[in-house]
């Protein structure tokens, strides 16, 4: 009995690459990992607090809050977002608040622990 080889045609062959690459691609969306930190609150060790995503939706950093009677004072959180950090205990550190840059150090945007 003769031995036959199955041959890939080579439009199988693309098709299959194209499916591994749109799989590792949509693994790493263009959004680096971000969160919400008070520029203010950085301390030696621990980093920015992490605070509430809604202080950073605005278009304007800071808020300030309300005591009746149409007085306001303002609060000491500057909240910016914070690319590619890590996160421990409520403090992001080793980030930068260059959504760009961000990208440039993850490739795709990707981020986390692979490779340096």
């Amino acid at each position: 009995m003769a031995q036959t080889r199955r041959r890939l045609r080579s439009s199988t062959v693309v098709l299959g690459g194209m499916g591994v690459l749109a799989a590792a691609l949509s693994a790493c969306g263009s959004d680096p990992d971000r969160r919400c930190v008070d520029r203010n609150s950085y301390t030696l060790g621990d980093g920015y607090k992490v605070v509430s995503d809604k202080n950073c939706s605005s278009g304007s950093s800071g808020s300030s809050g309300s005591l009746g009677k149409g007085k306001s004072r303002s609060r000491s959180t500057d909240a910016d977002w914070y690319y590619d950090s890590d996160v421990r205990n409520g403090h992001a550190e080793h980030g930068t608040f260059s959504r760009s840059e961000a990208v440039d150090r993850g490739g795709f945007g990707c981020s986390g622990s692979g490779g340096g």
